[in-house]
């Protein structure tokens, strides 16, 4: 449920229900005169079953941010807990398994294993964490039949179109049970019909009161699927909104 920050003047998480909370996040490359700075001080709060989009022109920050939620780059300033665990305190190697056994990944170019099956693909994450490749594989098909497919568990990537290929994307992102999903353009390459579908399927799928979805993307077919929407611009929020009509 959304609440509304009145200091703000945006809606925000309640965050008595937070999967991840940002303040006053800060994140800059480079150093001297070709210094580059990506976040100024984000705030943001996602709350546990809820499907966020992060949007805005390209170099805003947004990619930055979900990386930096993620556990993917460490941020410069400001704190950011997920679940309530904070990367800043945890060691290299704790923050790479904590990552890998609560954190699903989509992109918009899939990356898939060109040599491996369906399967194999979607089983890559718990043979990563320790699982037997039998185990593993067993799982994946579970998990490609409850994506719709079932009868593809053999196919090879160049063997499915771009649709069925963001599926064994987002099973491959879900079989190790995450409780954060993080997307980048997962439709943007995908004509509309099919980009429908795939939301759907995030939203279906993916979330549950224990877990969360946020989406960077510049598709504005699919903004009407998300529960709150916001706006980014040279590296801050602008606005958070519920409804896609008040981005404008």
């Amino acid at each position: 449920m959304s609440t509304v920050n009145l200091a703000a003047g945006q809606p925000t998480a309640d965050t008595r229900s937070a999967a991840v909370r940002c303040r006053a996040v800060t994140k800059s490359y480079g150093k001297g005169d070709t210094m580059v700075t990506a976040l100024r001080g984000v705030d943001l709060d996602i709350a546990k079953g809820e499907l966020m989009m992060l949007v805005g022109p390209s170099g805003c920050g947004k990619t930055t941010l979900i990386s930096v939620i993620a556990g993917i780059l460490d941020r410069d300033g400001g704190e950011c807990s997920v679940f309530d665990n904070d990367f800043a305190g945890m060691s290299q190697r704790r923050k790479t398994l904590w990552r890998g056994q609560n954190v699903g990944f989509v992109f918009q170019a899939f990356n898939l294993l060109p040599t491996l099956t369906a399967a194999e693909n979607v089983a890559v994450p718990l043979m990563i964490l320790g699982q037997s490749r039998h185990a593993a594989v067993k799982k994946a098909r579970d998990t490609l039949a409850m994506v719709g497919l079932g009868d593809r568990t053999h196919s090879l990537p160049s063997q499915l179109s771009g649709g069925q290929q963001q599926r064994v994307a987002i099973a491959r992102a879900l079989i190790h049970e995450p409780k954060l999903i993080v997307c980048d353009e997962p439709t943007s390459a995908l004509d509309h019909e099919t980009g429908h579908i795939i939301m759907r399927l995030l939203k279906n799928v993916a979330l549950s009161q224990e877990r969360a979805l946020v989406i960077v993307t510049h598709d504005a077919r699919i903004f009407g699927f998300a529960d709150r929407i916001a706006k980014m611009d040279d590296g801050h929020i602008e606005k958070i909104v519920t409804s896609p009509k008040d981005l404008e």
